[in-house]
């Protein structure tokens, strides 16, 4: 996305305009967007700037852009940091006027067979896992009343139709009982449309699931990273395996699907560690599941820790890279290779379930026979590709000597805890 950013930066120049980029990478890589034809960065949230920006550049209002507060210019120390907008429900809801809905609502169609619009309710995290990085709110955390929220998509669907909303907060309803109102908003404006959102699986407590499935969420994809308390100890996420374990269970009670996010390569994850996450998929049964490894990004903990190591790349090429760009504890391909391990395993215990599930017989029967193909393909290439992976984790630092020690010392000292 860098890349396409340059080309679009490029392009507008080129037609003689002035190019303005905000977001977290330009916010860490400003000598780059620099090169490639941009005039100002917007450091921080946007709006209160964009728009000050803009009255000048055009003439409503005299001064001098250089001196607006949140903005960083070439060669330029950055101005004034630019406030944040605490009263988030002070702003207007998006202008999709300006957008060509319809457009967008044909490559949907064609592509997924759906239409589907983002919303965002809040902005920030509060939480301190030590990979994540946060240019733009740091550890700052605001929220939309759940009353707004549910007005705008109420909106949404008077004036759009859309069939699904993705939810595109970090964390979706952090504070307790916004849930719960928010379900009850969108059931006294009827304004129900299929939704899916992310949640940290230590709040998914008692009536959260039930409230979910009541506003009309599909799926709730969760930062579950591994199944083993060691690295969740080490990364500093804050969680416990027990609670992932009863967030698939209580959300799939409620009759709401859960996807897990997993995250492998941390610095000291051990073979157990990663078989730990293996079977925790194995027991939640979650209904998809997204792979990465850790990935070094400025200002965080992590990248402090290992930029030492840090070679030429220091970035991945698209989302299914997996290079393992600093000395993690296996190499890339065998982190690839796990990404195929798990993927084919994960596919054919799901496909599995469906065929067994009550409503299989009710699809065509050319269906249920592909997925019985995918099966016993997904299981009879199973073991070769699990036998690559062994051969991988043993030649993976041969000849290198120990790697070094990165974990804090007392989660070092932990043994790895495992789901009972």
């Amino acid at each position: 996305m860098r890349d396409a950013a340059f080309i679009m930066a490029e392009a507008a120049k080129r037609r003689g305009c002035t190019v303005l980029v905000s977001g977290s990478d330009a916010t860490d890589h400003k000598d780059k967007y620099f090169a490639h034809g941009v005039d100002a960065i917007i450091i921080g949230e946007g709006e209160v700037t964009l728009v000050e920006t803009l009255d000048v550049l055009t003439g409503r209002v005299e001064g001098d852009p250089k001196a607006i507060a949140g903005l960083a210019w070439p060669g330029m120390p950055e101005s004034a940091a630019r406030g944040f907008v605490k009263e988030l429900d002070s702003l207007p809801f998006p202008a999709w006027d300006l957008v060509d809905i319809e457009r967008y609502r044909k490559i949907w169609m064609e592509r997924h067979g759906y239409y589907s619009m983002n919303m965002v309710t809040t902005r920030g995290c509060p939480y301190h896992c030590n990979w994540c990085a946060k240019p733009i709110y740091g550890q700052r955390y605001n929220v939309r009343s759940p009353e707004s929220v549910a007005a705008e998509l109420h909106w949404l669907k008077e004036h759009f139709g859309p069939q699904h909303i993705w939810f595109a907060d970090d964390i979706f309803g952090l504070k307790p009982g916004w849930i719960e109102r928010f379900a009850d908003e969108v059931v006294r404006l009827d304004a129900l449309v299929p939704f899916k959102c992310l949640l940290r699986v230590d709040l998914i407590k008692r009536g959260v699931p039930e409230a979910l499935k009541r506003a009309g969420c599909e799926i709730v994809w969760v930062g579950a990273e591994s199944g083993s308390q060691k690295i969740l100890d080490a990364m500093d996420k804050g969680t416990k395996v027990e609670q992932i374990y009863a967030a698939a269970e209580n959300l799939h009670a409620a009759g709401v699907k859960i996807a897990f996010f997993l995250q492998f390569g941390y610095p000291g994850e051990e073979r157990e560690d990663i078989e730990a996450t293996l079977r925790m998929v194995r027991e939640c049964k979650p209904d998809d599941i997204g792979m990465s490894v850790s990935y070094p990004l400025p200002g965080t903990k992590f990248y402090e820790n290992i930029k030492v190591q840090l070679g030429e790349k220091q970035n991945w090429l698209d989302s299914g890279d997996f290079d393992m760009m600093y000395l993690g504890p296996y190499s890339t391909e065998f982190y690839r290779k796990l990404h195929t391990v798990l993927h084919k395993e994960f596919r054919a215990r799901k496909t599995l379930r469906a065929l067994a599930g009550p409503g299989s017989r009710g699809r065509p029967v050319r269906r249920r026979l592909r997925e019985a193909a995918s099966v016993a393909y997904n299981l009879a290439t199973l073991p070769v590709e699990r036998r690559r992976l062994d051969r991988l984790a043993a030649a993976s630092h041969r000849g290198i000597g120990p790697l070094p020690q990165i974990l804090a010392p007392e989660a070092a000292a932990r043994p790895s805890a495992q789901h009972e």
